[in-house]
């Protein structure tokens, strides 16, 4: 796991950026003040990518705040790049991943970075993980980066992985209603790895939503209280990156870390997964 003592919910960059998670957002300034108050909230490790824009949201960070305080853990993605129409690309060869941490390290003003996650195809790209990661184990043992980890990976990227370099945290999609990554949630956590469940608030049914509304109610708090409380509930090795544009979402996602669920709870919330 990442050697260090993250609070667990922290926030995702990524909704900074415009339209489509390109070009600039309507409101830079905006965005600026919802970093800002993240961190005066107490959140230590933030998510981006200089694929988001792309490099808008790294911009923005660096804006808003560098210097950056010395307990901010800034975790960040490589293996893709954005083209002109918006679309989502690999860029896996060893030149690719070379200049993307080297675009990384520039555009967030840096020396090294803290965290880099090899973004892959999931569960069915037949893709082997071993020359990336390998070209990322060579950038770590340089000191240009801190730990790696992937995102949007397999078990047999993982275990792929491994036999490179240490894996401090793997970044897959999971919620309280998509539960397909159950077993690498569990394997992580056997094995001492930090799991981030991107697209935590995301692809509720009208019936979901009321079983999450109806939970809520109990405790007066909101229905993405309860899927984020879920999440880390359901296993310690879980660390929370909602992401939002909205400082009030801020703090309603922030305050689901102090929603404790009873057994009633997850019993009906386990009636939507």
């Amino acid at each position: 796991m990442l050697n260090l003592n993250l609070n667990r919910v922290g926030y995702g960059a990524m909704q900074l950026a415009g339209p489509h998670v390109y070009g600039p957002p309507a409101d830079p300034e905006n965005a600026k003040a919802v970093l800002r108050r993240a961190v005066e909230l107490g959140v230590d490790h933030l998510d981006t990518s200089d694929f988001y824009g792309p490099h808008v949201v790294n911009e923005l960070i660096r804006a808003a705040l560098h210097p950056y305080p010395e307990d901010l853990v800034i975790v960040t993605k490589v293996g893709y790049r954005r083209t002109p129409d918006t679309s989502w690309v690999p860029a896996r060869s060893p030149r690719e991943l070379r200049d993307a941490v080297h675009d990384n390290l520039r555009n967030l003003g840096v020396e090294r970075l803290d965290v880099v996650n090899l973004r892959v195809g999931g569960a069915d790209d037949p893709a082997s993980v071993e020359e990336p990661f390998t070209v990322l184990a060579e950038l770590r043992e340089q000191g240009l980066i801190g730990e790696l980890g992937l995102s949007n990976a397999h078990e047999h990227h993982l275990d792929q992985a491994l036999a490179i370099a240490p894996v401090a945290c793997v970044q897959n999609m999971f919620n309280v209603v998509d539960r397909g990554d159950e077993k690498m949630v569990d394997r992580t956590a056997r094995d001492g790895i930090a799991y981030v469940p991107f697209f935590p608030l995301g692809g509720f049914t009208p019936f979901q939503h009321d079983v999450l509304v109806e939970v809520a109610g109990r405790h007066g708090a909101t229905d993405r209280q309860v899927a984020l409380a879920w999440l880390l509930h359901r296993s310690p090795n879980v660390l929370l990156i909602p992401g939002t544009s909205s400082i009030r979402h801020l703090e309603e996602n922030l305050a689901s870390a102090e929603l404790h669920l009873s057994e009633q709870d997850l019993a009906q919330l386990d009636t939507i997964g």
